[in-house]
């Protein structure tokens, strides 16, 4: 019951991922690039497969999605923005030095694909992907922090006076 930020915050995530590859795929086929939106059904469904993971399968896994992600964001455009949901699981499966890392490097990536297809440097992609990757490092640390709260256990008062 607790953990209820958690989980709307899980399903947010997914409903983001979501959000974000359909118009990608969409918009591959539009443009007949078939293999890419093949590549983006093949990454939607890798996505899928995370909840179900657990140990260190998690960390192969982050990694296959991470590198499909690349090639998909190098591939087109809208692929670059599911970065965002990659953040979130960044920070759910490895520990916090690893996932800071990965937060770093995942959002240098995105900012250097978007840079790549615009053709020229501007501000908002380099603030976008930034102040995005601010935000959800600290939604996924808050709901860390709300979870540990409640799953550690209530202190005794001392009987001593």
């Amino acid at each position: 019951m607790m953990d209820i930020p958690s989980r709307l915050l899980r399903w947010a995530v997914h409903a983001t991922a979501c959000g974000l590859l359909v118009p990608a795929v969409v918009g591959s086929l539009r443009e007949d690039q078939v293999a890419v939106a093949v590549g983006g059904l093949v990454l939607g469904f890798a996505y899928a497969a995370g909840p179900l993971m657990s140990g260190g399968l998690r960390v192969v896994w982050l990694g296959l999605v991470t590198a499909g992600w690349v090639v998909l964001a190098v591939a087109a455009p809208p692929f670059v923005w599911l970065a965002f949901p990659l953040l979130f699981a960044y920070l759910d499966v490895l520990p916090l030095w690893g996932a800071m890392f990965g937060v770093a490097v995942l959002t240098s990536a995105a900012i250097l694909a978007a840079v790549w297809h615009a053709g020229e440097l501007t501000l908002p992609l380099v603030l976008g992907p930034g102040i995005g990757a601010a935000v959800v490092t600290l939604l996924a640390l808050a709901c860390k922090a709300l979870r540990q709260e409640v799953e550690r256990p209530e202190q005794e008062p001392s009987l001593r006076p």
